[in-house]
């Protein structure tokens, strides 16, 4: 008896740490993973990069988890989630996470996190449904105009897309700059409420790698720092993967995020 007691007084602390699951969401099956204490508001929400899956934030997810709710998950294509018909746009990316949010119970405020391409998608979010959003942590991530029209791209860009990149990746791809213009013809969101963070490596070896995609222009690179110039900017070193190389720092961030306080509710049809 005395050992059973002792058991279940130490279960939280051998409790096994979570693990994705599977569940149909607009009939599509969708890999997530959802951790930490059932308190409500605000839910910190993640969107990964290209090519990436939802174990990137495995680190980052381990320690906020002990404070608030976090979703991540796996866009069509990626890791177990099924794939989807259509263009993957920023509209389509934000429909099918915002379906996964209503179809675990989370409803806002949300803490936004993405990294590089799931950065794009989650500014596109915070400025369709700003009454929905606490604050916006973009972490190295992508903005509007860097990347070119897909037509822009040099022969071999093109072609390494075609036979190198999973199909979920290419057709994201084809859908950057679009996804870009289309989150310019929105709202601008309250840049005071954004927290950024910029990876500045200093190693003498480390290499950028462009591939001839993006604009490196120096008015294009105006239009960036223009873009949030109310915003919290931290400047790290680190590879372009900070959730993984420098994972207590995003963790900084996202709690600075989540000091900052409910958004006010500027309207009632923000779900719309």
């Amino acid at each position: 008896m005395a050992g059973l007691v002792l058991g279940l007084a130490l279960a939280p602390v051998w409790a096994a740490p979570p693990v994705a699951t599977l569940e149909l969401v607009q009939g599509r099956r969708v890999e997530s993973l959802q951790a930490g204490p059932p308190r409500g508001a605000p839910v910190v929400v993640f969107e990964n990069g290209a090519r990436l899956t939802l174990d990137t934030w495995t680190a980052v997810v381990d320690a906020v988890s002990r404070d608030a709710t976090v979703l991540t998950h796996n866009r069509p294509g990626y890791g177990e989630s099924e794939p989807a018909d259509g263009p993957r746009s920023g509209e389509a990316v934000v429909g099918e996470l915002r379906a996964l949010l209503a179809a675990r119970g989370l409803k806002p405020p949300y803490v936004l996190v993405g990294h590089s391409l799931g950065g794009l998608y989650m500014q596109w979010f915070a400025r369709r449904y700003p009454q929905e959003v606490q604050a916006l942590v973009l972490v190295d991530s992508l903005y509007p105009r860097i990347i070119k029209k897909p037509e822009d791209f040099p022969w071999y860009a093109r072609l390494g897309k075609r036979w190198l990149m999973p199909r979920a990746v290419s057709d994201e791809v084809d859908q950057i700059h679009a996804t870009g213009e289309s989150l310019l013809a929105l709202p601008a969101f309250d840049d005071s409420r954004v927290v950024q963070l910029f990876n500045v490596p200093t190693s003498k070896t480390a290499i950028a790698v462009d591939f001839g995609v993006t604009n490196e222009d120096e008015a294009t690179r105006d239009f960036v720092r223009q873009l949030y110039p109310r915003a919290r900017k931290h400047v790290v070193d680190s590879d372009h993967q900070i959730q993984a190389d420098k994972p207590e720092l995003v963790v900084a961030a996202i709690r600075e995020a989540l000091a900052l306080g409910r958004p006010l509710q500027l309207s009632s049809d923000s779900g719309r």
